[in-house]
């Protein structure tokens, strides 16, 4: 993997190199990139060459390991070398990897709906509450309208009283 990006936001492309060549130095053929600042993480691969390169003998390093796993290509080298052991066939190995495959989808589905019915709830948890802040909010506001309604309806009535007390003196 070659580290491009500006600091704090890395992304990386996936590229096929000798050992000794150093991180992002000279590199033999590009086959994707992988993209860690975005949610979920964006892989872009070329599942063809990828799995090429397995099958001549390229020994991917940890983390590319784990992205070619979650992408299915290890899966798909593993089938294929059963073909070659005589296991079973490539309509076989075809079947298995279309499963997987759709249950790998299945299942990112389900975790987008769930993230999606969740932000759902709380948003409107969030409106209920807010809600709620305006309903006390607006009954303090009419407690305070009635205060000033009452004193304003007393102060005539006082003011009016005074007078008619000091004519009578």
């Amino acid at each position: 993997m070659q580290r491009h990006g500006r600091k704090g936001y890395a992304f990386y492309k996936i590229v096929v190199a000798d050992s000794r060549a150093p991180r992002d130095g000279k590199f033999i053929e590009r086959i994707g990139s992988y993209n860690p600042n975005t949610n979920p993480a964006t892989i872009d691969l070329n599942f063809e060459r990828a799995l090429y390169w397995l099958q001549v003998g390229a020994q991917p390093t940890d983390t590319t390991r784990t992205i070619l796993s979650k992408e299915g290509v290890c899966l798909k080298k593993h089938l294929l070398e059963g073909v070659k052991k005589g296991a079973f066939d490539e309509a076989t190995v075809e079947t298995k990897f279309q499963a997987w495959l759709k249950n790998k989808q299945q299942a990112a589905q389900a975790l987008k709906d769930k993230d999606r019915e969740s932000s759902k709830v709380e948003a409107k948890a969030r409106l209920d509450a807010e809600k709620e802040v305006n309903k006390a909010k607006a009954a303090e506001v009419a407690k305070k309208k009635a205060e000033i309604a009452a004193a304003e309806a007393v102060t005539p009535a006082d003011a009016g009283g005074e007078e008619a007390s000091v004519a009578a003196e």
